[in-house]
């Protein structure tokens, strides 16, 4: 039986802490102590378990093994790790697939309560595929954009058209390698079929079917996911938000939104500030209906509409736990079956709305577009009328939330950088150049219950700011960085290194920004691509001072991410467990599949995956990596204090000084 973890191993965030003492107390479990419990299989997670049909499970544990039908140690890895990115790249995709209808059916009128809010957003994005724009209204653009979008779902031949959006030489690379996926279910498809007994065997023809299954999430499902979620919402920008457990208030209904689809979380906002709902929820005998979000969901409404976040993946019982909760709303992805029986200790309502998401005990009040303001108003009554059946003995909240901006979009950066009329990411790009900016470090992912919550996320954060490497963050991991305060104006400056503070000082911006859902990664992409673009940092992104992490990773989708990034040429690393690894007592055939990841994917695109547990390690790499692609660029080396004396901060310092006593500090001018 595996050693029971204190509660302070369990997750670095207080609030949780606070949650899990309480579960203690009740005697309830929670995905954490579950974690101690089950003891993985090391046979399994290392990938060299074959299930794929009934002659088996095959089970390689010995060298020169192979299971009943011939298959080799490297073909089942690769057959695995394929499946998991298809699968990975479907979640996602089919996310994609679900905006487009939903964009087609407001640019018919079809769709209640939702309309095209950022029409330069959709003149932009149609502009992309020679998609007539002027003289048109807005709902004929979107109904032509809309039908474009739901085609590359089902196209046989061809290539997706977003990604005609990679830089130029991107593209050669994937035409040159037969990756450029035709269409997204063609390729997810193919995906099974390849791995399905008796079919593809050679390890490096498999893995290249991976890279356009994951090609097809990066550059045409979430992509797609994104241009529409902010054609029809908005594109993000920075707004005021809060994050943590302390979101949730004692005197109001309390809704959780937790999921990813920003089609119903929208409209709840939208709802939740309905008269008609205020009213309601004052005759029950509350002060208003006060809603936050869990997960990616909580991104999606926080950095559009300033919606607090009461945490990331494993806050979502946690939530539960403060007995203030009246309604979980769900829909798809990342949700925990345990939420149901959690909520029988309590008067929470666990409320499913999605067509392909039931959880046997929950309630279930389908979502429809066509009805959709309707729908959302009624999943909120049933919330309020929930809320004369809270215990008031069992509230336990704790008191602790942090403030953050939320909302850059690759949008919002390119502006923020020059203005209206000179928008442009040459100011980033001169900052890497000179140095001020070591490079640049997306953290982005999950949590996992196997390691300490938030930990990995934070440390290896932490220490990229003090080595002037810029972060932007997705999904958990952004929500990780906004509930340690590091998302805000100059929260956090003391512990960046001083080149990445003077930026942060002259531009306004926090050290760390939060640039929205999982599937956002793709803005990631959009930026460097037009870093690539604005010339100086060679031209392709392998050539960028660029690392992605996930730190904490669990899902199949972030395997998805992972691979599209390493095929943009984007180096990956992953922290915890390696899904192809071998047994830790076992001297391996071959490490045949870890090895074609990382220096085969890197020998081909320039990008490479590879998994590092130990987050001292996993920044010594980023770190190396960032000065190795510094120096094949001909950039000065990083000098660690070489910059942040001009900026903001150094006004400050010299504003009180006598006027001779400036002009002698800024100019060198004696007298």
């Amino acid at each position: 039986m595996p050693k029971k973890r204190e509660i302070n191993d369990y997750s670095t965030d207080p609030a949780a802490q606070q949650m899990l003492i309480r579960a203690e107390e009740l005697g309830i479990g929670t995905a954490f102590t579950r974690a101690d419990a089950m003891v993985p299989c090391n046979i399994g997670g290392a990938g060299m378990c074959c299930k794929q049909c009934g002659m088996g499970p095959c089970r390689l544990t010995k060298n020169g093994e192979v299971g009943v039908c011939g298959a080799t140690l490297d073909t089942i890895q690769a057959r695995n790790l394929t499946r998991s990115i298809a699968a990975g790249s479907a979640a996602h995709s089919d996310h994609g697939r679900d905006m487009a209808f939903l964009l087609k059916a407001t640019a018919n009128g079809e769709a209640e309560g939702y309309s095209i809010q950022d029409v330069a957003k959709l003149r932009m994005v149609a502009s992309f595929y020679d998609i007539k724009v002027e003289g048109r209204s807005a709902e004929e653009i979107a109904n032509d954009l809309a039908d474009l979008y739901i085609s590359q779902f089902g196209q046989q031949r061809g290539e997706v058209v977003p990604a005609v959006r990679a830089p130029k030489k991107r593209q050669q690379i994937w035409r040159e390698q037969n990756v450029i996926p035709r269409g997204v279910d063609r390729e997810v498809v193919e995906a099974l079929h390849r791995t399905h007994i008796g079919d593809d065997q050679d390890p490096e023809h498999i893995l290249n079917h991976a890279v356009r299954t994951a090609l097809a999430d990066g550059w045409a499902g979430s992509m797609i996911a994104t241009d529409i979620s902010d054609i029809l919402f908005g594109t993000p920008a920075p707004i005021l938000g809060q994050a943590n457990l302390g979101v949730i208030k004692e005197d109001m209904v309390n809704v959780v939104v937790h999921g990813h689809e920003p089609s119903l979380s929208e409209m709840i906002v939208a709802a939740s500030q309905t008269p008609e709902i205020i009213e309601y929820a004052r005759a029950a005998g509350a002060n208003g209906v006060n809603l936050s979000g869990i997960c990616c969901t909580a991104n999606e409404i926080l950095m559009r509409q300033g919606i607090p976040a009461a945490g990331n993946f494993l806050h979502q019982e946690l939530a539960i736990l403060t007995g203030a909760v009246e309604a979980m709303v769900v829909d798809v992805q990342c949700i925990m079956q345990a939420l149901v029986g959690l909520a029988q200790n309590f008067h929470t309502k666990i409320i499913t709305t999605s067509p392909k998401v039931k959880i046997t005990g929950a309630t279930h009040i389908e979502f429809d577009e066509r009805h959709a303001l309707t729908v959302a108003k009624n999943i909120l009554k049933a919330a309020i009328d929930n809320f004369k059946n809270r215990a008031a003995s069992k509230i336990r909240i704790p008191q602790i939330k942090e403030d953050l901006i939320p909302g850059f979009s690759h949008e919002y950066i390119n502006y923020m950088l020059g203005g209206s009329y000179r928008a442009s990411f040459r100011p980033l790009n001169d900052a890497i150049m000179t140095g001020r900016i070591r490079g640049v470090a997306a953290i982005v992912g999950c949590n996992n219950p196997r390691s300490s919550q938030d930990y990995l996320h934070n440390v290896v954060v932490k220490e990229l700011l003090k080595n002037d490497v810029l972060v932007v963050q997705t999904g958990c991991g952004a929500i990780a960085s906004a509930k340690l305060g590091l998302m805000l104006g100059e929260a956090g400056l003391s512990e960046v290194g001083s080149g990445l503070r003077e930026i942060c000082e002259t531009v306004g911006i926090p050290p760390v920004l939060h640039m929205g859902s999982c599937v956002d990664n793709t803005r990631i992409l959009t930026v460097l691509t037009q870093m690539v673009e604005t010339g100086g940092l060679g031209d392709d992104i392998d050539q960028i001072p660029a690392v992605g992490l996930a730190p904490e990773w669990m899902s199949e989708k972030a395997l998805a991410i992972a691979t599209y990034c390493v095929a943009s040429g984007a180096y990956v690393i992953f922290g915890g467990a390696s899904p192809i690894s071998g047994m830790p007592d076992r001297v391996n055939d071959s490490d045949a599949v870890l090895h074609y990841i990382s220096a085969g994917w890197e020998k081909i695109y320039g990008g490479k995956l590879e998994f590092i547990p130990d987050p001292q390690k996993m920044i010594e790499a980023t770190l190396a990596h960032i000065d190795k692609k510094r120096a094949a660029l001909g950039l000065p080396a990083w000098e660690e204090n070489k910059y942040g004396r001009s900026g903001d901060a150094r006004m400050r310092e010299l504003e009180n000084l006598p006027l001779a006593q400036k002009r002698e500090a800024i100019y060198g001018i004696v007298g």
